[in-house]
Parts: structure tokens; sequence; C-alpha cells
């Protein structure tokens, strides 16, 4: 999953569990500039994975914006959902190779310094 499907996906996440989020609050949940929410929301909508819901209130005075992923949006959101988990997993495996490395490496040097003794000077029998 490259950056750009990365970010979409986290919007698009971001979105399907409240629809009424503000690209502030969005911007600051994704730790993205609130020009850059406002641009990214304007290519899910142009790629019509999103549709903008408006809803006025008196004297036609724009109150709130409700995002709603189009069924190509939530289609979209799956196949992304698949491609994050299968690159969290393969990361969750390489650090645990690692950590279980580390730890053999730790072993081993325990064991050295109680065989050679304190600071590894060697046994003085």
């Amino acid at each position: 999953m490259n950056a750009e499907n990365e970010v979409h996906f986290r919007i698009l996440r971001a979105i399907e569990l409240n629809p009424e989020i503000s690209q502030r609050a969005l911007s600051s949940q994704l730790g993205i500039s609130k020009g850059k929410a406002h641009y990214l929301i304007a290519a899910l909508v142009d790629k019509g994975l999103l549709k903008i819901g408006h809803f006025s209130r008196h004297g036609g005075k724009l109150a709130k914006v409700v995002y709603l992923l189009t069924p190509e949006g939530i289609r979209n959101r799956v196949e992304l959902t698949r491609e994050y988990l299968a690159r969290k997993e393969t990361e969750y495996e390489a650090l645990h190779r690692e950590i279980e490395a580390l730890k053999r490496i730790e072993q081993r040097e325990c064991d050295f310094e109680s065989e050679s003794g304190p600071a590894g000077r060697g046994s003085t029998s």
C-alpha cells in the first residue's frame, strides 16, 4: 500500500466511523493540515468514493456537512483494509522475528557474563 492509498484508507475509515466529522477534526486525527484534508476529500469525491451531504438551517446558512461513502467507496475501503492488514501483518511478523533475535542475543550475553564472572573479567579461581 503506497502512502496515498494509506491516507485514503485512513480518511475513508474515519468518515465511515463518523460521517459528520469536520475537516478540522479529520486533519487533527490524521495529523495532516486542514488544507490537505480538504484536498484529499475533494479527490475522493472526484473519484466517486465519497458524496457530500449538506444540511441547511434558517436563512439557507450551511449548518452541517455529512460525508457518505458511495458503494464504490465502500468497496474501495474494503480493498484498502485488506492491503493495510496484509502490510501490518508483515510488519508484525518482521518485528516479532527481530524481537526474538534480540532476546537470543541478550540471553547469550547473560550466559557469557555468568560464565566469565562480573564485568566479563573471567573467574579468579
